[in-house]
């Protein structure tokens, strides 16, 4: 599908990969809408690309139905925000759980459910979905992180399939460990040693093909991790085993995740 002249309506716009995916997606000539819950930046954003804003907590269900009022006639939806959500699941609160499963995976599901619709009596469309490769291999301390992205996944293949017929595209693209953006620039946690990242710009040059291509999947990461992630996919308890008897790195990997569980725990 084509993204010059498209409305576009992009989520979580002004985190490190919202902002980058607003940029290329305006320099790709869409009509933009950007969305978030931070009204000053959201503003500046909006300001400096020309797109229009509409503030909203997809955290709560009812402002997800107004979101989708104040954009009618929406060609594509990049359904970016998410919350870290890390750390172990026995330090969270009931209404942080909820919380977390709201806007990782409620939001991007009602979003779909209500602008779909309109795209399918129009016979064209795309719906793009912003996962994770923790959607393909699990980690430690982030069990409800994963579960979002576990449950992203498989929505986006299955939707994907559904909406075939009706000229709708859907598209789930995965980055792994980003660099300027994300956990590790957002709590100023080191990368561990041997890990590569890749940047949000890469992160929204694969969202541009996704649309533009109607790919299915994107695994935007280098490709030792996704090879890794592939064989833990299927392979969960070889994969296991295999982290907890590697040595190298391990304690740089685990001083890293106790900072990053640290730093978001004010995000829950």
């Amino acid at each position: 599908m084509r993204i010059s002249g498209a409305t576009v309506l992009l989520t979580g716009a002004t985190g490190g990969i919202g902002r980058a995916l607003a940029h290329r997606l305006a320099a790709e000539g869409a009509s933009l809408v950007l969305t978030g819950r931070r009204t000053d930046a959201l503003d500046a954003l909006a300001a400096e690309l020309g797109a229009r804003s509409v503030a909203a907590d997809l955290s709560d269900p009812g402002q997800v139905r107004r979101l989708v009022d104040d954009c009618a006639g929406v060609d594509v939806l990049v359904a970016n925000a998410a919350l870290p959500a890390s750390g172990d699941l026995l330090d969270y609160r009931t209404e942080q759980i909820d919380r977390a499963l709201a806007v990782n995976l409620t939001a991007p599901v009602m979003l779909a459910r209500l602008l779909a619709p309109g795209m399918a009596a129009a016979g064209r469309g795309h719906l793009a979905f912003i996962g994770s490769m923790s959607g393909k291999a699990a980690t430690p301390y982030s069990s409800l992180y994963t579960a979002t992205k576990f449950g992203l996944r498989g929505f986006a293949h299955s939707l994907r399939q559904d909406l075939a017929d009706a000229g709708v595209g859907v598209s789930l693209v995965q980055p792994g460990f980003v660099s300027e953006a994300g956990m590790f620039a957002d709590t100023g946690a080191a990368v561990p040693s041997g890990v590569r990242t890749v940047t949000p710009a890469q992160v929204a040059g694969a969202v541009v093909r996704a649309v533009t291509e109607d790919r299915g999947e994107i695994n935007i990461a280098p490709l030792r991790l996704r090879l890794r992630c592939a064989v833990a996919n299927q392979f969960p308890g070889f994969a296991e085993r295999a982290r907890r008897g590697g040595a190298r790195g391990a304690g740089d990997a685990a001083d890293a995740a106790r900072q990053v569980v640290e730093a978001q725990r004010a995000l829950r």
